[in-house]
């Protein structure tokens, strides 16, 4: 078996994965990163959704072993401490979830949406780019105020 080595929030990781891994998988089994949501295997769903080397991507269509020397960001990752990153904090104060399932998946895609979009926001680009993230609980209201509200305190961060 192939050993992939990886920086996974901050920390630098090395494991043997059959070639097959996807890396959602090594994320969730391997590495015990349950944050990491699989609901589709089909990158339709967007629940997987982590940073790979600075850029939002579904890992579950990603192979564990392409990610060798990759910096890899995922949900555990963004909190400093009890501190909740900005993102995070939105979508509390905004009531941004309903079952959960979906949110980390959608944090780290709206992460992924302000670094390629910017700190401003409006309701119509980020229904838009939420397109590849399902939220089988919600009719995405809160979920768009969150981002959008994060987006704006993450600039004044």
């Amino acid at each position: 078996m192939p050993l992939v080595t990886m920086t996974v929030n901050g920390t630098a990781v090395s494991a043997e994965v059959e070639a097959r891994t996807l890396l959602a998988e090594f994320l969730r089994n391997d590495l015990e990163m349950t944050g990491t949501h699989v609901g589709c295997d089909t990158t339709q769903c967007g629940c997987c959704t982590v940073h790979l080397d600075g850029v939002g991507v579904k890992s579950c269509t990603v192979l564990a072993v392409a990610c060798q020397g990759a910096q890899v960001l995922t949900i555990e990752g963004l909190a400093t401490g009890d501190a909740l990153h900005p993102m995070q904090a939105a979508f509390r104060e905004h009531h941004g979830l309903q079952c959960g399932f979906c949110t980390p998946g959608m944090i780290m895609s709206a992460l992924d949406m302000v670094r390629r979009k910017g700190h401003d926001l409006d309701e119509r680009l980020v229904r838009h780019e939420l397109e590849g993230n399902i939220c089988r609980c919600t009719g995405y209201h809160n979920i768009v105020k969150a981002i959008q509200a994060g987006a704006s305190a993450m600039k004044g961060a």
